[in-house]
């Protein structure tokens, strides 16, 4: 490679249907569009998580070795473009976004199209934002965190999507399905700055992503834009409440549910004395030991965007 070339690096998901755009013709203008302005482009598709982390230090090693730091591309969804992003936290290194999830919240935030051709001229053209990103214990979300039922609703939207397709309407589906056949309750000690809260709760949500907080609705869309821990919780667990509280989501109005509580801080530490939590995280399940330690890095994650973005 010369010390001159600018290096573009592609990750995308085995499942995320980045490869099948190799049959189509907005996949030769998406590599048109990036060599035409100078960068040399490698791929590399992700099957699991080791492979992911030999692939990722292959990558950064690949990028720092240039003159240029160059742009590492996600393309997939939400999941996938958090998995990349803590690989790229506190460097010069800006991601780009090919968004090919369900949701696209990162993407929809900070006004990058949807349309992948549109969005590659953003990569190549764009200028680099800095955007915050929250960190529990030694993971990342860019969008949310959650612990109690959201994660079920996770693992049974999966099974929806794996059975019928991706579609929007399996994360309502699926929260119905959870709530008439599983409800967890946690019995937890929450620390919110210096406070500490008991709490017993089916479920606390953390958001990050002020686009889908102020699409549902939630006064802590505001906090979250200012770096701030923003958290939910749910105070009862009883099924009528739990129904309640999903027509309300469904809506759009989940802060006018009863018995849901909002919170913003600086620090929130979560005890319990269950051995391991099951989190979910921008889409995806992983299982943590608490004690679980929720924080902001402010302006960690450089991000290619479009010049007229005023997002973040």
């Amino acid at each position: 490679m010369s010390n001159q070339s600018k290096p573009l690096s592609i990750i995308y998901n085995h499942n995320s249907g980045f490869r099948l755009l190799d049959q189509q013709e907005n996949y030769k203008q998406l590599m048109e569009i990036f060599s035409t302005h100078g960068y040399q482009i490698k791929s590399y598709e992700i099957n699991d998580s080791q492979q992911f982390k030999t692939i990722m230090a292959e990558v950064l090693l690949r990028h720092q070795q240039s003159v240029e730091p160059g742009v590492v591309v996600a393309a997939g969804g939400d999941g996938t473009l958090n998995s990349v992003a803590k690989h790229l936290l506190e460097t010069q290194i800006p991601v780009g976004i090919l968004p090919l999830g369900t949701f696209n919240y990162v993407a929809r935030l900070l006004g990058i199209p949807l349309d992948l051709v549109e969005a590659a001229q953003v990569i190549a053209t764009g200028q680099i934002k800095s955007i915050h990103v929250a960190r529990i214990n030694q993971e990342i979300y860019l969008n949310n965190a959650s612990l109690g039922l959201y994660p079920l609703f996770i693992k049974k939207r999966e099974d929806y999507n794996r059975i019928f397709g991706r579609l929007p309407i399996h994360a309502y589906t699926s929260a119905l399905d959870v709530l008439i056949r599983d409800r967890k309750e946690l019995k937890l000690k929450i620390w919110v700055d210096q406070k500490k809260y008991p709490v017993k709760t089916p479920l606390i949500f953390f958001g990050n992503n002020p686009l889908q907080l102020a699409e549902m609705k939630m006064r802590i869309a505001q906090a979250a834009e200012q770096g701030k821990v923003a958290g939910v919780v749910v105070a009862k667990s009883d099924k009528m409440t739990l129904f309640k509280l999903v027509y309300q989501l469904i809506r759009g109005k989940i802060d006018e549910a009863s018995d849901v509580y909002s919170f913003a801080a600086d620090q929130v530490r979560i005890e319990s004395r269950r051995n391991k939590l099951m989190i979910a995280i921008d889409g995806e399940t992983v299982e943590m030991t608490p004690p679980l330690n929720i924080s902001v890095l402010k302006n960690a994650l450089n991000v290619m965007v479009p010049h007229d973005s005023t997002s973040f």
